[in-house]
């Protein structure tokens, strides 16, 4: 709580000097417990993500000390015998990242505009409760409906792709490749785990779109796409990006989902093509190695997750601060 304090103004002060007085803050017990407690809390969150990348860099030092650089550029894992990397598992990580970002971002800008601009009032706050609920299943259960319900639909989706959109070379499937377990289905899975995050933030900053503006536009005979055109989606694109981006740091970590799905493999080759049977990423790699690895094994892992780690925080850093800037509508670009 901040006041005045009488004190300081002095007899023959003039009525303007004395609005000049800055203000005196006074404490109470409660201010200053409410202070330490944030204080503390902030604190806590720093030192643990120090201790986790400390613990991940001295688990993972025998690794990295052995493979050097190579730990980037080599595809294959097999550490107890000298050849390991994370060059495929990285590859297929940003793949399935960016085929679920492809479907998620369109939807959740759809969504989102949605909710906020053409939503019947009635239906608009069940609409906001059910992407909050989304946001809450557990993985687990995409990827037991991604395997056993959405793989077969998509499956057909993928031929087709392959044979008519074959021209563009890494989505042209190999004569007599399957469709199954691959890069693209578990990109889907991926997509509607990010959805609702997405949803969520999009329209949290779509809402905060400046309403004279909006009134202003109609009243000189604007459409609501036209409103929209003009004043939602300019002001809300750093929202657009930084909802991007927190999909893209879920998307890198995700693990169950994928593991449930793909079929994992070292070829890059195989990689590049999304559509066929195969694929990899960090997370999964981790979970479906870890419990048979030897200790140097377990060292290797430890240095993909710490990868894995310090791409996610990066990605996820960059995304709070443009969704931070974008809020005041003065800020929206990159």
């Amino acid at each position: 709580m901040q006041v005045i304090d009488p004190s300081i103004a002095l007899e023959g002060t003039t009525p303007i000097e004395e609005e000049r007085v800055r203000p005196v803050t006074r404490r109470t017990g409660a201010d200053r417990a409410f202070r330490l407690t944030t204080f503390g809390a902030g604190t806590l969150t720093l030192v643990l993500m120090g201790v986790i990348g400390l613990f991940l860099l001295v688990r993972s030092w025998s690794a990295i000390s052995a493979a050097g650089l190579s730990f980037f550029t080599t595809s294959a894992w097999q550490p107890d015998g000298g050849a390991f990397g994370i060059a495929a598992v990285l590859l297929g990580t940003f793949l399935i990242a960016f085929v679920a970002l492809g479907f998620a971002v369109p939807l959740a800008a759809g969504g989102a505009l949605f909710i906020t601009d053409y939503a019947p009032s009635k239906i608009k706050t069940p609409l906001v409760w059910l992407v909050d609920l989304l946001a809450a299943v557990p993985s687990l259960i995409y990827g037991l409906w991604g395997r056993a319900y959405l793989q077969p639909k998509i499956i057909p989706i993928s031929e087709w792709i392959s044979t008519h959109l074959g021209f563009i070379p890494f989505l042209k499937a190999k004569p007599g490749a399957g469709f199954a377990a691959s890069t693209f289905i578990a990109g889907v899975v991926v997509a509607l785990m990010v959805l609702p995050i997405c949803t969520a933030v999009m329209r949290e900053v779509f809402s905060q779109a400046p309403a004279g503006e909006k009134e202003g536009a109609l009243a000189l005979g604007g459409t609501r796409w036209g409103v929209v055109r003009d004043v939602v989606l300019p002001f809300g694109r750093g929202g657009m990006v930084g909802a991007s981006m927190l999909g893209l740091g879920r998307a890198l970590g995700e693990t169950i989902a994928v593991t449930l799905i793909i079929s994992p493999t070292f070829d890059i080759t195989r990689l590049t093509h999304p559509l066929e049977t195969g694929g990899n990423s960090i997370a999964s790699l981790i979970a479906l190695r870890f419990s048979e690895s030897s200790s140097f094994g377990i060292s290797a892992l430890m240095a993909a997750g710490l990868a894995l780690f310090v791409i996610t925080l990066l990605v996820n850093a960059v995304a709070s601060l443009v969704v931070s800037r974008s809020r005041s509508g003065a800020s929206t670009e990159i």
